[in-house]
């Protein structure tokens, strides 16, 4: 750990509020973490997919110095309990979907952990880039993959 003062609230969007402290999976956590507001927020607020990219979209540079303080504070490139990339990414999935329901909710988490487990280029590539940009760039990279491949099954009615 660094010697700076903690950065509380840097710390607390990094970790998306504690979701990045769980002992098993944090990605996993923090991507769930996601889901519940998403939910929520399309089940009582009328929230449409688009609306999900918006939100990813007002996030991400916030994301960025959330992930960089973070990182530096932790004293590791990519810390484990750095969440808000999956966050991030995981809104960006759901952005993808042509209708919300169970089974798009569903597609869009699974899709979106496969893609960020699994890095197909250039979601390894975007590791690259420096600070919290590096850490941020692959979930979103792997956001859109997985959009992509909802709303393609969305045109097929597969959900």
């Amino acid at each position: 750990m660094s010697t700076d003062a903690r950065p509380t609230l840097a710390i607390a969007l990094a970790t998306w509020f504690g979701c990045g402290f769980s002992p098993a999976a944090p990605g996993t956590a923090g991507s769930l973490g996601a889901l519940l507001p998403a939910v929520l927020l399309a089940e009582y607020a009328g929230w449409r997919p688009l609306h999900f990219g918006a939100l990813a979209l007002i996030f991400l540079v916030p994301s960025i110095w959330a992930a960089g303080r973070a990182s530096r504070h932790y004293g590791v490139k990519d810390p484990r309990q750095v969440v808000i990339d999956e966050v991030v990414g995981q809104w960006i999935a759901i952005a993808g979907a042509t209708a919300l329901n169970w089974k798009s909710w569903l597609a869009a988490f699974l899709l979106f952990r496969i893609m960020d487990i699994w890095k197909p280029a250039p979601v390894r590539q975007a590791e690259a880039f420096p600070g919290g940009a590096g850490i941020v760039a692959d979930d979103v990279v792997a956001g859109l993959y997985g959009a992509l491949v909802l709303f393609t099954a969305g045109c097929f009615n597969l959900y």
